[in-house]
């Protein structure tokens, strides 16, 4: 068992072969023709485009925006319904952003008295912008799995034209409900050439049918085994060997980030991150770029890792954070350390840490009996938490080297498409524990 694990475990330093761009295939070729007749000649303003993972929505979609004479970020612009998802697409080349970002702007509501004190907590509201640039012909939702029905009325709102892609395979909104995948124009079946032979896409393919995957391997880099039949240092080993741990349930994820911060050897008393550990981030703050050039920002769904994390006063904490992708860290981010300490959020949604100039970090709230101090800085409290095992729901919208899923598809009611979309975060290697 421990050389068949190896064999998994290893494969995740394989070069990746230079591919030649890619012919279409005879449904990629169909649904070009129908998106390019839909944006020329009809008057419909929808178009939902679905495709099975290793079908090459991607590549049709990028093929087809610039036959049309297109221009990605300009007359068409490219958005996602989380900024994880949106990320993803910035990263592959392609300009984007949330759905959120296009058609709303945030405002923060705040209630005063009339000496202009704080009476109200804040929170925000998104209001739907009343136009958008006149040059966009064409907008693009990738992950349209993901994107909710009320959502989508304010998109059309603005009456531009939509192409919509996603998999209708994958889980649902986490809140609400998605009508679009159940009507597509047309969905991709064929499996692009360089994709047939990927075991990862044929157990996709297997589950989606409706099949059970029994216990064994697949192909050289992917395998269904049972949970119990490994040792601890078996279990120990692929879990540090791999690039992400997905789970269904929050109690098993809270239980795997501690059994994996034991495996690493982190006291069990030491409660706060310490450096190099690996955060994901669990609130959209459009206000923090993660890099200088202001393409990725602090949204929910970012993994990375944390460094020089330092406790501060209130339940607060600073610590710098550099995300997955990138390089470079952002530095002192203030952070609500209730869920790392307590088990539970201290602070609410937009709630603001001063860094005082002697170094303290407060709360704004107690802010007041402190007002002569001189304030060095006030900025908006993140949230971070644990990510070596993060949900389905968390994980959707990304994709990842080495993945293992902790099969707990039973649990759900749409197990099937929890498992697909769990299978199909896996771009490499794939370990399922049942």
């Amino acid at each position: 068992m421990f050389a068949f694990l190896r064999g998994i475990c290893y494969n995740t330093g394989m070069k990746e072969e230079l591919a030649a761009v890619p012919v279409l295939t005879d449904d990629q070729s169909e649904a070009a023709e129908l998106i390019e007749e839909w944006f020329f000649h009809l008057n419909t303003q929808i178009f939902v485009l679905c495709g099975y993972a290793g079908t090459g929505k991607t590549f049709l979609v990028d093929y087809i925006v610039r036959k049309m004479g297109l221009v990605p970020g300009e007359s068409a612009v490219f958005v996602a319904p989380t900024g994880k998802a949106a990320s993803v697409l910035i990263r592959g080349g392609t300009p984007a952003s949330t759905v959120h970002s296009l058609i709303y702007t945030r405002e923060e509501d705040i209630e005063v008295d009339e000496n202009g004190e704080v009476i109200s907590e804040r929170f925000l509201r998104f209001v739907l912008k009343e136009s958008l640039p006149k040059d966009i012909r064409l907008i693009v939702v990738d992950e349209t799995s993901m994107v909710s029905d009320e959502l989508l009325k304010d998109l059309l709102s603005f009456g531009i034209k939509c192409l919509f892609c996603g998999d209708s395979a994958q889980l649902p909104p986490v809140n609400g409900s998605n009508s679009l995948m159940t009507m597509p124009v047309i969905t991709l079946k064929q499996i692009v050439r360089q994709e047939r032979d990927d075991p990862i896409i044929r157990m996709a393919e297997r589950v989606r049918a409706g099949e059970f995957l029994p216990y064994g391997r697949y192909g050289e880099n992917a395998a269904v085994i049972p949970k119990n039949s490994l040792s601890l240092e078996q279990r120990k080993k692929l879990f540090l060997e791999c690039d992400q741990i997905i789970v269904g349930t929050n109690s098993a994820r809270a239980r795997l980030n501690r059994e994996i911060r034991t495996h690493l050897g982190i006291a069990e008393g030491s409660l706060l991150p310490i450096d190099g550990e690996k955060l994901i981030c669990t609130l959209n703050d459009w206000a923090k770029p993660l890099d200088e050039e202001g393409n990725f920002h602090l949204v929910n769904g970012i993994i990375g890792k944390c460094y020089d994390v330092r406790e501060g006063e209130d339940g607060l904490g600073m610590l710098d954070f550099c995300a997955d992708f990138l390089t470079k860290p952002v530095k002192n981010l203030p952070f609500d350390a209730g869920i790392f300490t307590a088990g539970r959020y201290f602070h609410g949604y937009g709630a603001k840490a001063c860094l005082l100039a002697n170094g303290r970090l407060v709360h704004e709230d107690n802010f007041g009996a402190l007002r002569a101090a001189r304030v060095k800085r006030e900025d908006t409290v993140c949230r971070f938490e644990f990510a070596y095992a993060v949900t389905c729901h968390k994980a959707q919208g990304s994709e990842y080297g080495f993945v293992v899923v902790l099969d707990e598809s039973r649990l759900f009611s749409d197990g099937r498409q929890w498992l697909y979309t769990a299978i199909t975060r896996a771009k490499k290697n794939l370990v399922i524990l049942r």
